[in-house]
């Protein structure tokens, strides 16, 4: 089950409850799905997702999403440092980031202040998605940003944590010691997927330990 550390109050949530309620203030949502009894270690994709197709379609119709796929990264996985450097950077997406461990386990960190430009807004003006319009403009116009850090949260998920990211957010992923997890991906469009990188090198800031027990396969 997963861990959520409250990184600027050094606190850690490990009731499944707590951690539901503590994600749904800020509108990310968690669930736990059954991993017993429905998936093996060398199932296929297309039975992954045969055996959660009841939980898959039903966020497909809350959602909006219209495909879904299994990704399954291992230390053997080809130019995988390269593909995990593309997301253990502070950025936001287009779309929702909906993931269902199958197994394995990885660490998300999530931002939920405002970045703003110095002396353009007061603090609260900008919105996530505000500011990453704004970051697109000349570099006078977003020297050195004061950044509001609201809260900063890291998820542990692992076998049978399912989480969505709303588009917008500010985030990166990291994979555990490991470097191993296989999950179920939902998506709306693919292309929403790319990156967008706030370049606040706030994830500098902090370690991406994972506190739970390794994962085997």
């Amino acid at each position: 089950m997963a861990l959520l550390t409250i990184c600027n109050q050094n606190q850690t949530l490990t009731d499944e409850h707590k951690i539901r309620e503590y994600l749904n203030s800020f509108g990310i949502d968690y669930e736990r799905w059954p991993i017993a009894e429905r998936v093996t270690a060398g199932d296929p994709p297309e039975k992954v997702l045969e055996a959660y197709a009841p939980e898959i379609e039903k966020l497909k119709a809350s959602g909006g999403y219209v495909t879904a796929d299994v990704i399954d990264v291992t230390p053997d996985t080809p130019g995988l440092q390269e593909m995990l450097a593309k997301f253990d950077k502070e950025h936001w997406h287009d779309e929702d980031e909906v993931r269902f461990v199958v197994s394995g386990r990885g660490i998300f960190h999530i931002h939920f202040g405002v970045r703003r430009p110095v002396g353009a807004f007061a603090v609260g003006d900008l919105s996530q998605r505000d500011f990453a319009s704004t970051s697109e403009q000349k570099p006078e116009r977003r020297q050195v940003a004061a950044l509001q850090r609201d809260e900063v949260v890291a998820i542990e998920v692992t076998a049978g944590d399912l989480i969505r990211v709303p588009r917008g957010t500010f985030h990166w992923f990291n994979l555990c010691d490991e470097h191993r997890i296989r999950a179920i991906r939902l998506f709306q469009d693919k292309s929403g997927w790319t990156p967008h990188y706030t370049e606040s090198y706030l994830d500098r800031d902090y370690l991406p330990l994972c506190f739970g027990p390794p994962t085997q396969g």
